[in-house]
């Protein structure tokens, strides 16, 4: 912690944005402690802009979070520790520090290195590092924690010995990171997937019981911004999480039709994915869009971050003009809107013209309500050759 510091406190904080809410007098906090009740503190340094730390404390809820930020406002490392209100003391329950190989680098880059800690009061500790970023294999370790490693006393409100997270791990940690350290076991990127989207659009392949089928044109996107969402599009004043970069332009989309052979029903057509159509490179990857704070180290096996819909549909739209491409898709469902004539039918969902705004919007169906991960293809050099959904989540494109 830097020699010269002093703290500020206010009613909340926003370890995103590095905003609290109003501020406090050290005797406001003093009484909300007392109470239970949320209040923050901030640790800052002379001259500097930014907070070099915050903790967030809410005894009533049991809560205590700490964030370190360096001089550009990027998160170094995170704790969470959680309150044993009858014993008096609190359980050091996750532990995350990042690495930034420069300044310029941005905020949870993927390809920052980071390790992750999570620690349990009744089992082993699980030890997460990505020496090379996300995309990188994961080493995974389990391994014992002494008790007083474990544990912190409650500490009074005068009795903050210093910011209870740093960007350095504990020395039983690592201990565990020295080369040549045994009982690490290495997993593949959960970043990256091992679906073959690509599968699903050359017809005549055949897999887990069913058949290829020629794709099916559902018009172009105009994406003049270059940022891509992709969200629900009856998701009201929400802004989507999701969002890929690629050169602004006009795209094709289309949908991967696929025959299902069902022996109780019959075989049917179903539409596998969508995709938008960015580039004709190969795909030499297939990579998980992540939206903001979406980190991969909190992820179990066979979860994935993606859109959320309550309304099992989801769009891909240009970013800049998100809002206004959903009031207008709105307007256009009205019966009798004179904006009607906007949005046609699609095998897929519905294609929205998007007119003046100069970006349009493409609905597809989902195979029902929750959330979808959204993949990206990326070439060999990196760059998007196409973004799908994989709309039909009863069928297994990994089989």
């Amino acid at each position: 912690m830097p020699e010269t510091t002093y703290v500020t406190f206010e009613e909340s904080w926003d370890e995103a944005s590095r905003t609290g809410g109003r501020a406090l007098s050290r005797e406001e906090a003093r009484a909300r402690d007392a109470a239970g009740l949320p209040y923050a503190v901030i640790y800052r340094v002379p001259g500097r802009e930014v907070p070099f730390g915050a903790r967030m404390v809410a005894w009533q809820a049991g809560v205590l979070d700490a964030w370190a930020y360096d001089e550009h406002g990027r998160r170094t490392a995170e704790a969470e520790l959680r309150l044993r209100t009858d014993e008096g003391r609190l359980l050091i329950r996750r532990l995350l520090v990042r690495r930034y190989p420069d300044g310029q680098t941005a905020e949870f880059d993927v390809d920052c290195p980071r390790t992750a800690v999570e620690l349990s009061a009744d089992g082993p500790a699980r030890i997460s590092h990505q020496p090379e970023g996300m995309r990188g294999a994961s080493l995974e370790a389990e391994v014992a924690v002494a008790e007083e490693d474990l544990w912190t006393a409650r500490p009074g409100f005068d009795d903050w010995p210093a910011l209870p997270v740093a960007d350095t791990l504990p020395d039983w940690v690592a201990a565990k990171l020295v080369p040549g350290a045994s009982d690490w076991r290495r997993e593949p990127s959960r970043l990256l997937g091992s679906t073959d989207f690509d599968r699903v659009f050359r017809p005549g392949t055949h897999m887990a019981g069913l058949t290829v089928l020629d794709a099916v044109p559902c018009g172009s996107l105009r994406v003049p911004s270059g940022v891509l969402a992709v969200a629900c599009p009856q998701s009201w004043g929400e802004v989507p999480e999701i969002t890929v970069a690629v050169p602004p332009g006009t795209y094709p989309v289309k949908a991967a039709m696929v025959e299902v052979a069902d022996q109780g029903y019959g075989s049917y057509e179903e539409v596998a994915a969508v995709r938008l159509q960015i580039g004709d490179a190969p795909v030499a990857a297939w990579e998980m869009a992540l939206g903001p704070g979406h980190d991969t180290l909190r992820l179990r096996a066979g979860e994935a971050f993606g859109f959320g819909t309550d309304g099992a549909t989801g769009a891909f739209g240009d970013a800049g003009v998100w809002q206004d491409l959903r009031d207008l898709l709105e307007r256009a469902n009205w019966k009798g809107s004179p904006e009607a004539d906007k949005l046609t039918n699609s095998a897929a969902g519905m294609h929205l013209d998007g007119g003046g705004l100069g970006a349009d919007l493409a609905v597809f169906c989902t195979g029902g309500d929750g959330v979808y991960p959204v993949w990206v293809g990326r070439s060999a050099s990196g760059e998007v050759v196409c973004v799908d959904v994989q709309t039909a989540f009863d069928l297994d494109l990994d089989a």
